[in-house]
């Protein structure tokens, strides 16, 4: 899936360099011809999976490609080499799950970090990660460090709880492993016949499942998912839903990945009009399960596909959560985030300030920038230089983490090419932020092949129907016609079509 590194390269090299490589790629492609409207019948060879996990890579802007190696073997995509942080290793994997075609992912990866740290200096990181995160600070849990490997110990209310615990450790440069032994004690026991209808109910209104071909069983509060999915991420995803209050463990180990699972007739019952009624009890039971917005009163009302979100919070990560989560839900078209963030903590401006600063320089991804930060009534200014989309939106999630930010102005100059979006690897999404700028670039590659790049790389997500979606494009400018199932879906489409190649999308499709 082109980089965007790849495109800053269209406009650079000399146009007989570009020409030759939109021959090539035109000679390569095999989902279509080139500008032909018929998509021919192809298959999904292991090397074929190879060069699509690996194109995933080369896009993604937080992961470092040239020191990922990707072999296939039956499905079963394999990963190895090196990368700095724990995080950039998760994602890379998660990634690796999207592509259609793979099975499961084999992590060899290995963290070596860039920073020469001691255990107690990241002990000390982490543990006050974990205090200033306005989610895990009252949690009673406790970090400790061994060649720089982090034990998690402690006591939480639920598995998100926990996971959550592990991310934000995660988080911290230098941590090149997690032994997450943190127990989760429920408040309250409940029956399988309780929890079963539960996790059905998650995975139906999950926007990112195609819940038809899952069943759910349950003993004893232990949970096995059988039947298919349609690609491995939604698998992962899947197991994540079936942890509702009260389930012990979840195998899915019975769960099967199947491209075709995809099928658009298996999806009509959960893309159906939904009732106001409806979409409000979906959205309020997300925000149940999200550790970052479950201990907040946020009103959920729904008109016609549209969710308004109200209610106060003490952080601004929370805020942001709630609306992601409505996002997420099957028949949410538009979300209208009114929350206020009212923090409860009562800082002075230079301490938000330090809180920022010291969030910051934790984070493995935009520690080495020289990124300014200014308060002013508890609004965040970031200004400064990053590389990318995904590092000036990745500084805006951290700074927005410390406590006593109410906002935060994010002005960091940032270089040409549009942001790698992923749903189901990414928590935040920026495409609507004032912030997020990217125009249109010249590129001297043939439409016709940015046209059959952009087909191949639909038929290649795991997200996207490509039958559904008609792609034209004029002077590199990709249009999108045609009619999807969900609001993700949607946003999908156009995140391939920059994948690949397109200098601009004009994104028309009609969500039904």
């Amino acid at each position: 899936m082109i980089a965007a590194k790849r495109q800053h390269m269209r406009m650079r090299w000399p146009a007989s360099a570009v020409g030759l490589l939109g021959a090539l790629a035109c000679m390569c492609l095999v989902s279509v011809a080139c500008g032909g409207d018929k998509p021919v019948a192809r298959t999904m060879t292991d090397k074929e999976i190879t060069s699509a996990v690996e194109e995933e890579l080369i896009f993604d802007q937080a992961v470092p490609f040239y020191d990922i190696d990707v072999s296939t073997t039956r499905g079963v995509v394999m990963l190895a080499g090196s990368v700095n942080n724990l995080l950039a290793k998760d994602r890379a994997v998660a990634l690796a799950e999207t592509v259609k075609g793979v099975r499961s992912v084999v992590d060899r990866i290995t963290v070596k970090p860039i920073w020469t740290r001691t255990d107690e200096q990241i002990e000390s990181d982490a543990q006050n990660a974990l205090l200033s995160d306005p989610a895990t600070d009252l949690y009673e849990v406790d970090v400790s460090v061994s060649n720089n490997v982090a034990t998690l110990t402690g006591t939480v209310d639920s598995w998100q709880e926990k996971e959550l615990v592990a991310q934000v450790v995660k988080g911290v440069k230098g941590v090149t492993g997690i032994k997450n032994e943190i127990s989760v004690d429920y408040k309250t026991d409940r029956v399988d016949r309780e929890i079963r209808p539960e996790i059905e109910s998650a995975l139906q209104w999950d926007t990112l499942v195609d819940h038809a071909l899952i069943d759910v069983t349950v003993d004893d509060g232990h949970v096995t998912l059988g039947g298919i999915v349609g690609s491995a991420a939604e698998k992962r995803r899947a197991e994540q839903d079936a942890w509702v209050a009260g389930v012990k463990s979840v195998n899915g180990s019975k769960l099967d990945v199947e491209r075709w699972a995809r099928d658009e007739d298996l999806r009509k019952n959960k893309y159906v009009a939904k009732t106001d009624e409806e979409l409000e009890s979906a959205v309020s039971a997300a925000l149940l399960y999200d550790p970052r917005v479950a201990s907040f009163n946020v009103d959920v009302d729904a008109s016609g596909y549209t969710v308004t979100l109200r209610g106060a919070v003490d952080n601004l990560q929370a805020k942001r959560a709630a609306e992601q989560d409505a996002r997420n839900t099957v028949g949410v078209y538009w979300v209208k985030n009114q929350i206020k963030v009212r923090p409860e903590l009562a800082l002075t401006d230079e301490e938000v300030a330090n809180n920022v600063k010291s969030a910051l320089a934790r984070d493995p991804f935009v520690e080495r920038y020289e990124i300014r930060v200014s308060v002013a009534n508890n609004t965040v200014y970031l200004s400064g230089d990053v590389d990318s989309y995904f590092e000036k939106g990745r500084a805006e999630t951290v700074a927005s983490l410390a406590p006593g930010v109410r906002d935060v102005k994010n002005y960091l100059d940032v270089e040409p090419g549009p942001l790698a979006y992923n749903p189901y690897v990414d928590e935040d999404y920026f495409y609507l932020e004032d912030w997020y700028d990217h125009g249109p670039f010249h590129t001297l590659v043939p439409d016709s092949v940015i046209r059959d790049e952009i087909k191949d790389e639909l038929w290649w997500s795991p997200f996207v129907n490509e039958s559904d979606v008609k792609v034209s494009v004029e002077k590199g400018i990709a249009t999108l016609t045609g009619t999807v199932d969900s609001f993700s879906e949607y946003n999908a489409a156009t995140e391939e079509a920059y994948e690949g190649g397109a200098a601009w999308v004009y994104n028309k499709l009609k969500v039904d």
